[in-house]
């Protein structure tokens, strides 16, 4: 370092993936700024450690009091640093550490009204990664967009990549999106945005200086920062644990009907379930009881409510519906 060069600050921070799911569709909460940039941002603050010792406690804290959202399940996903991430102008000697969490939540009404208040909004997550959701068969913006601009992609050789090879691009596509003998893998969010940003097909690319043009139409909304990256992440995340934890009863309400349960695991995992499936994966995993109680159902007969069986978490070290490819 230069001796007269300035060290670096380096500040900590927290990122939110909180997620619910609201008439089928699975929701971000994602906040505004009023500095002229329209793109979405997750919910963020600094970590004050004279305040709280953890980072969690920081975390619930914070979007409590902005929101009034009381938050579930939380899980740490990963800590963002790369250099330039998040920095404003005229901050040149500043560097933002972010630690991304993921946490699941409920709506309501009165919620709602806070949040308003608070300058944030539920977002379709499907809004910002359109080519995720499988539940009414295979994306159309797949086969028009998005596969031949990665396809001149594998072939091109930038400057500055000419020691990666086109059969290597290959590979990682075929694997991320399921193409030739690879089938399609819901875990892989994050390989196949990082290979979208790869190849300029986000806004996010070229905002960040990381190629000059864009590489095809850009697909889906772009978010600030590195902020869609976090929330690849945490769907990423999410689609793995409802398979061995029972952490998609942390978005649904007390009680509930089978219908409830399927729509809300397919917002989450991006595929369509088989009806009949799908109550012999419940069944055969032991994680609901009937309540006795029935839902009124418009044109058809009452549909039995259920509840979640929290004994199952002492009977069985990994409960939870193994939906997908893994």
């Amino acid at each position: 370092m230069p001796a007269d060069a300035q060290p670096a600050t380096v500040e900590i921070g927290l990122n939110a993936v909180i997620v619910a799911v609201v008439n089928r569709s699975p929701r971000i909460l994602a906040v505004s700024e009023t500095d002229g940039d329209a793109r979405d941002g997750l919910p963020f603050g600094p970590f004050d450690p004279a305040r709280h010792r953890t980072f969690e406690a920081s975390l619930r804290a914070r979007v409590e009091k902005r929101t009034a959202l009381k938050l579930g399940y939380i899980e740490q996903l990963y800590t963002f640093g790369d250099r330039g991430r998040q920095r404003l102008p005229g901050e040149e000697g500043k560097h933002m550490v972010s630690v991304g969490y993921l946490a699941l939540t409920r709506t309501d009404a009165e919620n709602n009204e806070r949040l308003a208040e608070a300058g944030a909004h539920w977002r379709d997550w499907y809004g910002y990664l359109p080519w995720e959701d499988w539940r009414q068969g295979r994306p159309e913006i797949l086969d028009e967009a998005i596969l031949p601009a990665l396809a001149r992609w594998e072939i091109g050789q930038a400057v500055e990549e000419k020691s990666v090879s086109s059969a290597q691009r290959r590979a990682r596509l075929r694997l991320a999106f399921g193409l030739d003998d690879f089938p399609w893998d819901e875990e892989r969010v994050l390989e196949r945005y990082e290979l979208l940003y790869e190849a300029g097909l986000v806004r996010e690319a070229v905002i960040d200086g990381h190629c000059r043009s864009p590489g095809g139409p850009a697909v889906g909304l772009a978010m600030r920062h590195d902020h869609r990256r976090i929330v690849a992440t945490a769907v990423a995340r999410l689609r793995g644990k409802i398979k061995y934890r029972p952490v998609v009863f942390e978005l649904m309400p007390p009680e509930f009907t089978l219908t409830h349960l399927q729509a809300t695991v397919e917002a989450i995992s991006g595929q369509h379930l088989h009806k009949q499936n799908f109550r012999r994966l419940v069944e055969g995993a032991e994680l609901v009881e009937a309540t006795g109680g029935t839902l009124a159902s418009t044109g058809g007969r009452p549909a039995a409510l259920f509840r979640f069986r929290r004994q199952i978490l002492d009977e069985r070290p990994a409960p939870g519906l193994k939906v997908g490819g893994r």
